[in-house]
């Protein structure tokens, strides 16, 4: 993988092929069930379910568009952190029980 590949897309360019085949960035967060301004999150900060709902939108791969977040410098698949639960999650649990 060379330098030029590894290179995230510039904000702007995602929102330009955005506006193109679906209006707005908006408009992709309403039709997928979510705040208007939710998906502009995943430009800012990595969010994986907006990567990918941004990059199907635009026939690419969250890889293709922010290649930086999954691939090392050596080209290698970045292992993401495995969160532990969250506290309403771990509340829900002993309701079960």
């Amino acid at each position: 993988m060379d330098n030029q590949t590894r290179k995230n897309w510039h904000r702007q360019d995602i929102l330009a092929a955005i506006r193109k085949c679906k209006g707005s960035l908006a408009a992709l967060s309403v039709e997928h069930g979510l705040a208007s301004g939710t998906l502009a999150n995943a430009l800012v900060k990595p969010w994986p379910k907006g990567e990918l709902i941004i990059a199907l939108a635009l026939g690419k791969t969250p890889q293709e568009i922010w290649p930086e977040r999954y691939f090392d410098e050596q080209g290698q698949v970045k292992k993401w952190p495995v969160f532990k639960k969250n506290h309403a999650e771990r509340v829900r649990e002993k309701g079960e029980q």
